[in-house]
């Protein structure tokens, strides 16, 4: 079964190919997604899905990519996706004010 990883710190230019190919030194590589923001520019972190999550964390945490230390752990499951404060504010009919506080 596949573990997935969450590879922290990686350069702005970095692609999954990149990605894959260190991290697959360490324990074979199944998919890599690098979270990108609205304009697709790199947001500097991605999620790995590996055969053996102990072998990518023990070989790759620390290792050097692009002149940055990964920071590898292990990633969870989230089993539902919370939503950001304002996509409730809209819902309301507008901005939350300082008189929402206390509600």
């Amino acid at each position: 079964m596949a573990d997935r990883v969450f590879v922290g710190n990686l350069p702005h230019d970095t692609t999954e190919e990149i990605v894959k190919a260190h991290i697959a030194a360490f324990s074979p590589v199944l998919s890599v997604k690098i979270a990108r923001d609205a304009k697709g520019r790199s947001r500097c972190f991605a999620f790995v899905d590996v055969e053996s999550s102990d072998a990518a964390l023990t070989g790759a945490n620390g290792s050097m990519l692009g002149g940055r230390p990964l920071k590898i752990s292990k990633a969870w499951e989230q089993p539902g996706r919370f939503q950001p404060s304002g996509d409730r504010d809209r819902e309301r009919g507008g901005r939350r004010s300082y008189r929402d506080r206390d509600r």
